[in-house]
């Protein structure tokens, strides 16, 4: 994948596209069905619970380690999957650790398993560490998570949201709102004016305050990086939440279609990921006694992740 590719990814993420469009609904009794706001102040409301709620479960990804599958394909709906790779993504410090595993969730390689697991060993043990090399890791890490931040708070006035009908998922009533370019929306910075070229829908919890899923497409060409690169009109996301844990919601699937270009070369994502065992592995201290602890059992090497 093109270096643009990927950085065309991680902005759609930034920009909170996935996920931050939502307003959501208060919390009603559970024997009744939940009803969507009536006025603008309960609005108001909603789109700050949801918000909240948005950058708690951000900042629980760092803390939580999963196993995710991601099928490659070389256009939308094809049947045949060009590649599958599939991870073992645990917390790092400053970063995410991809542990490679076979399609049935076991290491094809128990050697090279045990040898990755050695690695993030010794990369939890310097970030757990208090020097000035970790604390500046950590203020950069600090950077990139107020951006982030600054752009889910964009969300609340960059999109108009209009109810559009209520649906049950799994025993649970989902509110789903259509989702438009707010025109009175000024954009702050070349990612919040990314806002202005995608529309779709989403899909709320009002009970738990929180996105089931979200997708969106793109209606305008996007430029990227000093208009170097682009992302086609047409382009097509979408995530899938569940609540994981008790409290804990996590996305469970998350689809990308787009197509665009790089200099002259072209670009073209078409890829679905599938998250599933979430596990809290906590910041690096606690991280490290974990794996720690599974590097010092007699079968380490071939231990299930």
């Amino acid at each position: 994948m093109h270096l643009t590719t990927m950085r065309a990814r991680s902005l759609l993420f930034a920009a909170g596209l996935i996920p931050a469009f939502v307003a959501s609904a208060l919390t009603q009794n559970s024997a009744q069905p939940p009803a969507p706001p009536r006025t603008e102040a309960e609005k108001s409301a909603l789109l700050d619970r949801v918000i909240a709620n948005e950058k708690q479960s951000d900042e629980a990804m760092y803390s939580f380690e999963r196993i995710e599958r991601v099928e490659s394909f070389k256009k939308p709906g094809d049947p045949r999957t060009e590649e599958i790779k599939v991870s073992r993504v645990i917390p790092a410090g400053t970063g995410l650790d991809h542990i490679p595993i076979g399609p049935d969730g076991k290491p094809t390689d128990p050697g090279a398993y045990h040898e990755e697991l050695v690695k993030l060993e010794r990369t939890l043990s310097w970030a757990a560490d208090d020097g000035h090399a970790q604390r500046e890791a950590y203020e950069k890490v600090a950077k990139r998570q107020k951006e982030r931040e600054e752009l889910v708070d964009a969300t609340r006035t960059a999109f108009l949201y209009t109810l559009v009908s209520t649906e049950t998922r799994a025993g649970r009533i989902l509110f789903k709102y259509s989702m438009a370019p707010n025109p009175a929306f000024k954009p702050t910075s070349r990612a919040t004016s990314i806002f202005e070229k995608v529309h779709g829908f989403v899909w709320i919890d009002p009970e738990a305050g929180q996105i089931a899923r979200v997708e969106g497409e793109v209606s305008e060409d996007i430029s990227i990086g000093l208009f170097l690169a682009k992302i086609y009109k047409g382009s097509h996301f979408m995530q899938e939440r569940y609540e994981v844990l008790p409290g804990v919601w996590m996305p469970t699937y998350s689809q990308y279609d787009f197509d665009g270009r790089r200099f002259f070369s072209t670009i073209s994502v078409h890829e679905r990921t599938f998250y599933s065992q979430y596990h809290r592995i906590g910041p690096p201290k606690e991280a490290l006694a974990i794996i720690r602890a599974e590097l010092s059992k007699p079968d380490a090497s071939v231990s299930d992740p």
